[in-house]
């Protein structure tokens, strides 16, 4: 048995009493139910099996058709949708976890055989992304986007706002916006992507437009203590970038700070990649947020434990790790070996890498199925 750490102390999260620090973060698995996106009893299973986290954020879920942009992706946008999360969010309640739900529109990321009558995917600019999507079981080239128009900016707005009250209606503890890793919000952020010369472009202001008026309307429809958003200012991934980070986001966490987001859970460099891509000030959001501060990006209990000690952060999220060690919790607490996870079976597939990871029996310490 390791040593008592921080990582493992009771937390509290807004309305909710987490107990630990560890945070299971959002993975994608593409995995819903053709052809609604249906999430369906398998996912249930995976989830209720990690329920052990302090909390978990769910898979990216888009708010509509149009905010899809990877194979069998779950949405939260249909009455088919809402009750097959209400199963996933039953399981993991049923076992004492707490469970928020993250709400994902992709912007350019996508590809014209997944949008809405096969139309060109939106994003602020029409710059085609150089990143790649997941199609019938293979990475192929985004296609080229249109430029979203004025009059179309509330009603994603509004999507975004409904998604948030599906997820509530579907039994989950509260939502994550994800304004990270490329997609749209983050795309509108950053002016590698954003050229617009209208108010939702340019100025640090205009180009954090978007993601703010997201964040006061779910907010306000769900209840900030229920609200955290995403971000990632510094990461390549799906060609997100931007010429001058620190002040785009020193300033975009204040205004989340004036809403009074539950949390921020911000990816520390390049996600799943070097976390000293660039130089960037995280003590700078983090003092500028009186709420939760979610660390993410190549934690251990090593990292985890200094940063936790440090103050530098109030809880720690783990990817990958959780998805080959459904105990993920209890094998960092007895300093037990961790699954080693198979990249094959990441994305798409059925129960295969998904629920049939081996987990310690707390008796023996052998390993058993999951159960």
């Amino acid at each position: 048995m390791s040593a008592p750490t921080k990582l493992f102390d009771a937390f509290r999260l807004g309305p909710f009493a987490l107990s630990s620090r560890v945070v299971m973060a959002p993975l994608t698995r593409n995995r819903a139910q053709p052809p609604g996106m249906v999430p369906g009893l398998l996912a249930a299973e995976y989830y209720r099996q990690r329920a052990s986290a302090g909390l978990i954020i769910t898979e990216a879920s888009q708010i509509s058709r149009q905010g899809q942009g990877y194979q069998d992706t779950p949405g939260i946008y249909s009455k088919e949708q809402v009750s097959g999360w209400r199963g996933v969010a039953d399981a993991v309640h049923a076992r004492g976890g707490r469970i928020f739900l993250q709400l994902w529109h992709v912007g350019r990321i996508s590809n014209v055989s997944l949008q809405p009558g096969g139309g060109a995917p939106v994003a602020p600019s029409a710059i085609r992304a150089k990143a790649r999507t997941f199609i019938n079981g293979k990475f192929v080239r985004t296609s080229r986007p249109r430029a979203l128009e004025l009059r179309e900016i509330p009603g994603l707005v509004g999507d975004f706002r409904r998604g948030a009250a599906n997820a509530l209606e579907a039994g989950f503890d509260g939502v994550e916006i994800h304004g990270a890793n490329g997609y749209l919000l983050d795309q509108f952020a950053k002016n590698g992507a954003n050229k617009r010369t209208d108010g939702y472009g340019g100025s640090i202001e205009n180009r954090a437009r978007l993601m703010l008026e997201v964040a006061g309307a779910v907010a306000s429809e769900v209840g900030a203590d229920r609200t955290g958003i995403r971000l990632s200012p510094l990461t390549p991934v799906a060609d997100g970038s931007d010429s001058n980070p620190q002040p785009l986001f020193d300033h975009i966490v204040e205004q989340l700070n004036a809403l009074k987001l539950v949390y921020i859970h911000v990816i520390e460099g390049a996600t799943s990649g070097p976390r000293d891509i660039a130089p960037f000030d995280y003590e700078s959001l983090r003092r500028r947020f009186r709420q939760a501060y979610i660390a993410n990006n190549g934690y251990d209990l090593e990292l985890a434990d200094k940063v936790l000690e440090a103050g530098a952060a109030d809880l720690i999220a783990f990817g990958k790790p959780f998805i080959s060690n459904p105990d993920l919790v209890e094998r960092l607490k007895r300093g037990a070996p961790l699954n080693a996870w198979d990249t094959a079976t990441f994305y798409g597939g059925g129960a295969k890498g998904y629920t049939d990871y081996l987990t310690l029996a707390a008796s023996t310490g052998d390993q058993v199925p999951n159960s």
